[in-house]
């Protein structure tokens, strides 16, 4: 089990039918009354305990309320993430990314953008655990992820399976802008500071970069990543995107 909090994860894990058990204080809004109110539809246990429960469970972080026991999310191969794609493949490998913020925000982003899944590595990389899960505003419980011993080995997979492999750095030649994001495609980002590692940089079919036209060298990953997933989604004519729909104005909105 791995323990979550916060009213947008919690409520994105019984959504996914992976929340097992929650925990809530007495005080409560309209927002945590839904959650419950779902939680109970589903036959998922609920524990009225005090908020000193809820601080030490979230480790003092951001509870909201509500904290939950969730089946840690199922391991995916690589080529999991290539086949169950319902068109072009779109994959994010995070290259080194530690940051628990960036990578939730990642995979936020991710998922808004429609993104097939993410690979990320065993070592050297952000634990999915209640900060990443805040963090994605409850993305983790919906997006595959795949966890791979090698990066650079995984972007060699990646295109042996016909997948673009497409690295961010600052200082490509290229826009992002400029290359053919319609074809199955991984984008590859690497830490901030110190961007993709050598030889993962390498095995990249291409590098492309995002114009910086003010006084700032770079964007965080999160941010970078998100720039050109939009270009991606952009070129692909936003699949399955409708004025009122899931992506629409009266889409999901979380905080």
């Amino acid at each position: 089990m791995t323990v979550i909090y916060g009213i947008n994860p919690v409520l994105e894990a019984l959504r996914a039918g992976r929340a097992r058990r929650l925990r809530v204080g007495s005080r409560r809004d309209r927002r945590l009354n839904d959650v419950v109110t779902l939680a109970a539809r589903l036959g998922v246990a609920i524990d009225h305990v005090d908020r000193a429960v809820l601080d030490r469970a979230a480790r003092g972080g951001g509870h909201q309320g509500v904290v939950a026991d969730i089946e840690t999310p199922p391991e995916y191969a690589l080529a999991d993430l290539v086949s169950r794609a319902p068109g072009p493949t779109l994959i994010v490998v995070l290259d080194g990314i530690e940051d628990p913020q960036n990578a939730g925000a990642v995979l936020r982003t991710a998922d808004a953008a429609g993104a097939t899944g993410l690979v990320r590595q065993s070592r050297h990389a952000a634990a999915l655990d209640g900060v990443v899960a805040k963090a994605s505003a409850g993305a983790l419980a919906h997006l595959p992820i795949a966890t791979v011993v090698n990066v650079a080995r995984a972007v060699e997979e990646l295109k042996a399976s016909g997948v673009w492999t497409v690295g961010l750095a600052a200082e490509a030649p290229e826009r992002y802008d400029q290359v053919d994001l319609t074809l199955p495609t991984a984008l590859v980002v690497g830490a901030e500071g110190t961007g993709l590692r050598r030889l993962v940089r390498e095995r990249c079919d291409r590098l492309v970069a995002i114009p910086m036209l003010g006084a700032v060298e770079s964007l965080n990953a999160s941010v970078a990543t998100g720039v050109v997933l939009y270009e991606a989604a952009r070129q692909r004519g936003f699949p399955g995107w409708r004025p009122g729909g899931p992506l629409g104005p009266q889409g999901r909105v979380a905080s």
